[in-house]
């Protein structure tokens, strides 16, 4: 249940053409607390409750529980969220061994994009692809809890 994962900026749009997949998430929090962040996640046509404990020094790794629940439910938490729903297109994009999750933000968020791969070690090493821009694993400003709270239209 430890997620290991990299963050990035993206520099163009050039995943969309690469990209196999793309759903719609609204997402928001009942609690934003760093060390125990709760998140309601409607993801296509599946709901979702996750929990993601405190980052370790290098912002690689974290605690993560994540359960599916109905989209009714989902719906149902959402309405009692604290303020600030995220609203994203995620992308999934193969690029040699790895999947990368581009999210596009809209909404207070819109212009932002960032991609996301998840590895198995924070040794392992991928592919990156040209549209990768600055990695930014880490910085808190850019977790969806954060955005959240300081959208990217407030930066």
């Amino acid at each position: 249940m430890i997620e290991i994962e990299r963050k990035f900026l993206v520099a163009s749009d050039e995943f969309k053409k690469e990209a196999s997949k793309k759903e719609r998430i609204v997402q928001g929090f009942l609690n934003k607390d760093p060390e125990r962040t709760v998140r309601v996640r409607i993801k296509g046509e599946k709901g979702y409750i996750t929990v993601k404990g405190i980052s370790n020094e290098t912002g690689t790794s974290r605690f993560e529980w994540e359960k599916e629940i109905t989209t009714n439910e989902a719906e149902s938490l959402l309405n009692i969220c604290e303020k600030g729903i995220i609203d994203k297109y995620r992308y999934e994009v193969i690029v040699g061994k790895h999947t990368f999750e581009v999210d596009e933000f809209f909404g207070d968020n819109q212009g932002l994009i960032i991609a996301e791969v998840e590895l198995s070690s924070e040794e392992e090493t991928f592919e990156k692809p040209k549209w990768l821009a600055e990695e930014v694993t880490g910085n808190p400003a850019y977790y969806n809890s954060q955005l959240s709270i300081k959208p990217f239209k407030d930066w």
